[in-house]
Formats: C-alpha cells, structure tokens, sequence
C-alpha cells in the first residue's frame, strides 16, 4: 500500500516505521532512545542547531527524567518542532522542485 501512497503519505509512513522499530512494547521510547533517535535518523535537520535557544531547550527537556517515556505524538511534535527551526528548513524553501 506505501508503493501507491502519495510522498507525504510514504514520509509519515516512514516516520511512524522507524519510531515503531526503535518503541517498546507499549508504543514508547525513553527519553534517553528519542534523543538518540533524532541524532541518527533526523542529524540533518539538527545538524548546527546545537546554539539555538529553543534546540537547547528540546534536548534539555530530553536529557532530563529519564523515567518519563514519549509517545508517537509527542514524538512528531517533537520533529516539527525541530525542522520548523532547522537551517535545512530554509534551503528545502529555497529549491524548486519540477512536477
């Protein structure tokens, strides 16, 4: 079904695949898995964001209370969150793309 889906549709798709593959059986990930979790599949996107206030603020809030686990909606808050503020953000705005 992903083959026929739209590329919007195969990227939430494939977000959703790749915090499945690394969540525990009840659907979660530790804080501790979710911050390594975005270095290694989203490092484009947070790559050089390490100064700005508000990327210090999210891996912050991730670093701390490592009991507390994220679910696949805060996880996706938690991607929007870092591509709104990411430099590559700007660049994707810049390129044009032929149909």
């Amino acid at each position: 079904a992903l083959g026929k889906g739209s590329a919007l549709e195969k990227a939430f798709a494939t977000a959703a695949l790749v915090y499945n593959n690394s969540a525990d059986p009840e659907g979660k990930l530790s804080k501790a898995e979710t911050k390594n979790l975005l270095q290694t599949q989203f490092g484009g996107f947070i790559r050089g964001q390490e100064n700005k206030p508000k990327y210090q603020e999210i891996i912050s809030a991730l670093d701390e209370e490592l009991e507390n686990k994220i679910d696949f909606e805060d996880f996706m808050v938690l991607l929007v969150s870092l591509t709104l503020m990411s430099d590559l953000l700007q660049e994707i705005k810049n390129m044009k793309t032929t149909k």
